[in-house]
C-alpha cells in the first residue's frame, strides 16, 4: 500500500462537473494499492494517518494531529503510485491491483478512517477525476506499507 499524504486548506474531487468528494482543513490522499496487500497493513496506514501530528501547535511546530484541528480526510484511488517506470519510456502498472481486489481494500480503508471518527470524502475508484488542492505548507508525505 502506498500513500501519498498532502496537508491541505481544501481540496476537492471532481468527475466530470460533479463534485464527488470536497474538504477543508486535513489531509488529501492519494492511495495506491497491490495484489498482495493486506488487511493488516490497511490498518496499520489508517492509524499512521490518522495518528501523524503534522498540524502546527502554538508555537509553529507539527505536533497536532487530524483529530487535534477538527480536520478530514479526501481519499482518491490513485492506481499510478504503482508505475514503474525503470524500464523504457512507458511506466509499467503490473505491480498496481486490478479492480477486483483493489475496490474491496479502498472500501476497506476508507471505512477504517471512518471507524476512528475522521470525517471521510472520497473519489469514485476508477472514474477519470480532477483533483484541485490548496497546499499547506506545503506538507507531503509518502506513506508506503
Amino acid at each position: 500500500m502506498r500513500v501519498l499524504l498532502q496537508r491541505v486548506t481544501r481540496a476537492d474531487v471532481r468527475i466530470g462537473e460533479r463534485v464527488a468528494g470536497r474538504i477543508g482543513v486535513g489531509f488529501l490522499l492519494l492511495v495506491g494499492l497491490t495484489h498482495t496487500d493486506t488487511d493488516e497493513q490497511l490498518v496499520w496506514m489508517a492509524d499512521k494517518v490518522v495518528g501523524l501530528r503534522v498540524f502546527p501547535d502554538d508555537d509553529d511546530k507539527m505536533n497536532r494531529s487530524i483529530a487535534d484541528v477538527g480536520g478530514a480526510v479526501l481519499v482518491v484511488s490513485q492506481f499510478t503510485l504503482y508505475g514503474d517506470a525503470a524500464k523504457g519510456r512507458r511506466p509499467s502498472f503490473i505491480d498496481a491491483a486490478r479492480p477486483e481486489v483493489a475496490v474491496p481494500l479502498y472500501e476497506r480503508f476508507v471505512a477504517l478512517l471512518r471507524e476512528r471518527g475522521v470525517p471521510v470524502e472520497t473519489g469514485e475508484f476508477g472514474a477519470m477525476m480532477q483533483v484541485e488542492l490548496v497546499n499547506d505548507g506545503p506538507v507531503t508525505l509518502w506513506l508506503e506499507r
